[in-house]
């Protein structure tokens, strides 16, 4: 359902699409959202397709790629994290993200990134799987450091089997399904028989190892009775807003929960909430066994398509029961909690900002803000950002970086003022909202730059301060610098609205420095063969590969280079005088 300019409002699916569709125009009584959205209804476009379940990947897919203004929308854009053991002959230990490959085995997905690190520590403790990449470990002479502290079996230099690296990675996967308990009786049986056939130091190894294990057990993870993965979703609504708490139990152990707010879901109810969610989560991700949800899961298709995805029946329980009644709970009290800490967290927002409004003469409908701060290393790589602070939060899928040119890379004004112009020629040609009040981190140097940018896009009367650090760069002693004013302003330390702008302005600071150590890290590790005509990938990966690394290529001469396929004498000869 598509309004006059066009914009998609809503995308359902109907098996009789005349009854579907006519139910919104005959009806009465709907609720404020789909009444809302009827008045703006100017056209409707349909696809048809072979099958349900068709329509239901076709659904899910326009919602994700069109965001329309009525459908309930999870807005989780990244994809979950993974434990990964790669299909090379010693397998390397990874975190993954990503789309997933046959070659691999993968353990997952996890809540977070911590999760999967975490996880992978406590692998390499007790299991001691190589994580370097193939390029370093093809190349290894000696084993590195992570063998000096027993957090790697040294594979790359051969001490360790394939046949026993194997065991352990099997081991490995035994531990993450859950089944710690077979392999504590497996370890218990080598360790006895090693000892018995009197390799004292093999048993007193395999001892270390199932120390490790118990210990890792016993504190590691919250303890479920079932080796299944089983997720857990509860969904709850209070004072207005909606939210729903995922809890990923993997190989019987809880491994973490992750609290998401649904857009457009206010009026909707908790079902029709959850089966968003289970449609938009689950197409694309690894779908567990079980799913215990809060709520009953409407919809055949959607569970016959989800079997099909992971190629096995899957199993949604709304009434569970014993340990998995006590998982629901617990995610259901997540889901409240995070309900309250964000209705606390907006009041207190609130409160900020009004104080600052007031402090600052602003209007009282005044709500965003747009803050602009420039990070570099003595005039390297430098990169200004902007961060945007609108209906009481930080919005950051509004951020932006600037890669400033590097003539203008080591002068603070003229890096602010490309910055300043580049932002307000998008904002003038209304790509973006006209900020109710403009943040400059710096002095009154700044701030007439920002002056002058903003009189050359005829945009004067946009508020604009700047915010310059206090006597030794105290926190609480930040001076408050206008555009028409000789004196500045001083906010106590305590101000809430002083807390605000010290939000803001530390939200750009970080935002920068992040963007140009990025930029600066990219320059600072970009291979000097990139640099050289005639080395394409595909010679540079061999030159890489046959010299062990680039240390080993700029020590080459003009006759070792010549050895490397591809490479001719001339250009041997190219490559040396670059490098040299």
């Amino acid at each position: 359902m598509l309004n006059a300019a066009g914009n998609t409002l809503y995308v359902g699916k109907a098996r009789d699409l005349r009854k579907r569709v006519s139910s919104y125009f005959q009806k009465q009584g709907h609720g404020p959202r789909i009444a809302l959205m009827i008045t703006q209804i100017a056209k409707v476009e349909t696809t048809v397709v072979r099958s349900e379940g068709e329509a239901l990947l076709l659904e899910n897919n326009l919602i994700k790629t069109h965001h329309p203004r009525f459908n309930i929308l999870f807005r989780d854009d990244k994809s979950y994290p993974y434990i990964c053991f790669t299909g090379d002959p010693f397998p390397q230990l990874h975190f993954h993200r990503g789309k997933l490959d046959k070659r691999s085995r993968y353990f997952g997905p996890f809540p977070s990134a911590y999760a999967v690190r975490d996880g992978m520590q406590q692998l390499q403790k007790v299991f001691q799987l190589r994580t370097c990449e193939t390029s370093v470990f093809a190349n290894r002479s000696r084993p590195c450091m992570l063998y000096q502290i027993e957090r790697c079996s040294a594979p790359c230099v051969g001490h360790i089997g394939p046949a026993d690296y194997a065991a352990d990675v099997e081991r490995a996967a035994l531990f993450l399904q859950g089944k710690t308990d077979l392999l504590l009786t497996e370890l218990k049986d080598q360790m006895h028989a090693a000892a018995e056939a009197l390799r004292f130091e093999g048993a007193a190894a395999l001892r270390d190892r199932i120390h490790r294990l118990q210990k890792l057990q016993s504190k590691q993870f919250v303890q479920s009775a079932s080796e299944r993965d089983i997720d857990v979703i509860a969904v709850v609504a209070r004072d207005g807003l909606v939210a729903l708490n995922l809890v990923m139990i993997r190989g019987g152990r809880h491994v973490g929960d992750k609290t998401l707010f649904p857009q457009h879901a206010e009026s909707g109810d908790l079902p029709e909430v959850l089966q968003a969610f289970v449609a938009q989560h689950y197409l694309e991700q690894t779908v567990p066994p079980l799913i215990v949800v809060s709520h009953p899961v409407e919809g055949e298709v959607l569970l016959e398509a989800l079997s099909e995805q992971a190629q096995r029946k899957i199993e949604v329980n709304a009434n569970p029961a014993g340990e998995r009644r006590v998982w629901l709970t617990m995610a259901t009290q997540n889901a409240e909690l995070a309900i309250s800490q964000r209705l606390a967290q907006k009041s207190t927002q609130e409160e900020r900002l009004a104080a600052l409004i007031d402090a600052l003469g602003l209007p009282p409908g005044a709500q965003r803000f747009e803050c602009f701060d420039v990070s570099h290393t003595m005039g390297e790589r430098a990169v200004a950002s902007c961060v945007v602070f609108d209906k009481h939060k930080m919005q950051t899928s509004e951020y932006r970086r600037f890669n400033v040119t590097p003539a203008q890379g080591g002068d603070d004004y003229a890096a602010m003022r490309e910055a300043l112009t580049r932002r307000f020629a998008r904002i003038v040609a209304g790509e973006s909202p006209i900020p109710d009040l403009l943040i400059i981190d710096g002095g009154k140097g700044q701030v007439g730059i920002a002056v002058a940018v903003l009189a050359e896009v005829g945009l004067s009367d946009v508020a604009l301060i700047g915010v310059a650090k206090g006597e030794e760069r105290k926190v609480g002693m930040e001076e408050i610098i206008f555009p028409n004013r000789e004196a500045s302003l001083r906010l106590a330390s305590d101000h809430p609205g002083l807390h605000l702008l010290q939000q803001i302005r530390d939200e750009a600071h970080r935002f920068a420095i992040q963007g140009h150590r990025a930029r600066r890290q990219k320059a600072r590790t970009a291979s000097s063969l990139q640099d050289i005509g005639g080395i394409g990938a595909k010679r540079r990966q061999a030159l890489l590969a046959h010299f062990g690394g680039m240390r080993g290529v700029q020590s080459a001469s003009v006759d070792d280079l010549t050895h490397v396929p591809g490479i001719s004498r001339a250009l041997a000869e190219t490559i040396y005088a670059a490098l040299h």
